[in-house]
């Protein structure tokens, strides 16, 4: 049982940490993904926007995050700003706020979402998701997409989205470890630990949700204020 109590970042740090060229590639790899850059960021953001799995668990999440119209969203690093435009769908008389650590998924995200963002229906912020800014209002719902395996420190982090959402909010997050020999149950692991520290941050009517996908499935684990 001991195994079921790893961190999120344990899990991909395991993975990772090996010597020799593979190892190495994997952790360049991984770096791009949490922090897209330079030409190798291109590449990442390349891949989130089009990778059909990528484009299943986005979609899947915001389905699983039921924003209603005038609900007011956040999304936790929005990449290359893929499920921005489905939230805007789902809510026309509210708005969507996005926060990306990355200067290069901003300017995607941006140019994929232009049309709302002069509509004034989609924000963005440059900040760095471990230290959120001041965004001026508390959400209905908050969601996250392969984000939460980067944090150093998780249950900090959800205690501050806990705050940041209404009471009767929800969160979302989701993840599908990509990393080198991951497995459905690594993906478990990660979604269990999630839930536990879902619990201790005060969220309530906590699930685990499971999206069959390959090469890993996918889980999200839910919780409200």
């Amino acid at each position: 049982m001991t195994t079921l109590t790893r961190t999120p970042n344990a899990v991909a740090r395991r993975a990772t940490s090996g010597r020799g060229p593979a190892a190495a590639f994997f952790r360049w790899a991984g770096g791009q993904f949490g922090n897209p850059h330079g030409l190798g960021g291109h590449l990442a953001g390349w891949i989130m926007a089009t990778r059909p799995s990528n484009l299943a668990r986005n979609r899947w999440t915001v389905e699983l995050l039921e924003a209603q119209p005038a609900d007011w969203v956040l999304e936790i690093g929005f990449g290359p700003g893929i499920a921005l435009g489905w939230l805007a769908e789902r809510t026309p008389q509210g708005l969507v706020v996005g926060v990306d650590r990355s200067a290069l998924m901003l300017r995607q995200a941006a140019q994929r979402n232009a049309d709302t963002i002069r509509a004034g229906r989609v924000a963005l912020q440059l900040a760095d998701v471990e230290r959120l800014p001041d965004l001026g209002t508390c959400f209905d719902r908050i969601m996250a997409v392969n984000v939460a395996i980067f944090w150093s420190d998780p249950l900090a982090q959800l205690h501050e989205l806990h705050d940041r959402l209404r009471p009767g909010g929800r969160l979302a997050l989701t993840v599908q470890p990509r990393f080198r020999g991951a497995t459905d149950d690594d993906a478990l692991r990660i979604g269990l630990s999630l839930t536990r520290q879902l619990g201790d941050a005060g969220f309530t009517d906590v699930r685990l949700e499971t999206l069959p996908l390959r090469p890993v499935m996918a889980v999200c684990a839910i919780g409200h204020r």
